[in-house]
């Protein structure tokens, strides 16, 4: 069982509707449907009539409506309460973030608003890898702020009514490759006749949605090598040899300058994103309000 079930379930039995619910969850419609599935499996039931339009509840799903109302109810009386006497929850925020921004801006950033707010404990969700999930963890209220990186060919489905974001910086993303002896890259963009071998990010990833969009328009000759969901590990391979990657600029600084990479591309290559602090407008913590107010302050010093 999981709470984002009943939840779904409450949202589609005040609908009828499954597209009106699954966009009212911020899920795919087939996300939607799979989770409401995997509920009356647990349950060992059918909730829905899925044979009349628009779909109604079936007598057992008219009798769950009460049932799920009350348990999510006393489930979130139950966590706040526990949070409170624990007194964990007054200064506790909780972040989802991008690996890389994670390690190249998270920590110095968290120093400079602990700076200004007092003392918060924050905590990291991991990151999935998946940009939808990313933002359901934001969604679903199992953290206060999204960090990620924006760009325009990468939707994020937030509503910009329900959510809300203050710009942190930018980052520039650049090809990069291991040197030859003669300090050239191994692998470079545009070397006529020989497709580029290239260290591709997944696809659901921001950055494997990302490049789909330069490789659409530019459509350069490639030779995929190897595919990972994480920056540093394909820089890693980058590093090695593999062929060339696209990396955010911060988290290959040092190995440019000491020439253990090299750019495999002029600038035209490079794509500036935005980097992203995203939180609901609806959480009226007094720690998400107090630290929100602060980094609206430090971002418009700057």
């Amino acid at each position: 069982m999981e709470i984002k079930w009943l939840e779904d379930f409450l949202a589609l039995a005040n609908t009828l509707n499954f597209s009106k619910a699954a966009d009212e969850r911020h899920v795919t419609q087939s996300a939607f449907s799979r989770r409401i599935k995997q509920l009356e499996a647990w349950l060992g039931t059918t909730l829905i009539d899925r044979a009349t339009y628009p779909s109604r509840l079936t007598d057992a799903g008219d009798k769950f409506v009460p049932v799920a109302q009350e348990a999510l109810k006393t489930l979130h009386q139950a966590r706040r309460k526990f949070k409170v006497d624990e007194g964990i929850d007054a200064h506790t925020i909780t972040f989802t973030a991008l690996h890389t921004l994670s390690f190249t801006l998270f920590p110095e950033w968290l120093k400079a608003l602990n700076t200004k707010t007092g003392p918060v404990l924050s905590r990291l969700r991991p990151d999935s890898g998946i940009m939808e999930q990313n933002a359901n963890s934001l969604v679903d209220g199992e953290c206060d702020f999204l960090l990620t990186y924006a760009h325009a060919s990468v939707p994020l489905l937030l509503d910009p009514l329900e959510f809300e974001y203050q710009l942190l910086g930018s980052e520039n993303i650049i090809p990069v490759s291991a040197p030859g002896a003669d300090g050239e890259p191994l692998h470079a963009l545009g070397r006529e006749g020989k497709p580029v071998a290239y260290i591709s990010y997944e696809k659901a990833s921001f950055f494997g949605q990302l490049m789909a969009d330069l490789f659409a328009r530019r459509q350069p000759d490639y030779t995929l090598v190897h595919e990972g969901s994480m920056a540093v590990g394909l820089t890693g391979m980058a590093l090695a040899g593999w062929g060339v990657a696209w990396a955010p600029e911060s988290l290959t600084r040092a190995d440019l300058a000491q020439g253990a990479l090299v750019r495999a591309a002029d600038p035209s290559w490079d794509i500036s994103v935005d980097i992203r602090l995203y939180r609901s407008r609806q959480n009226r913590r007094p720690v998400v309000r107090r630290v929100w107010q602060a980094i609206a302050e430090m971002t418009s010093s700057h």
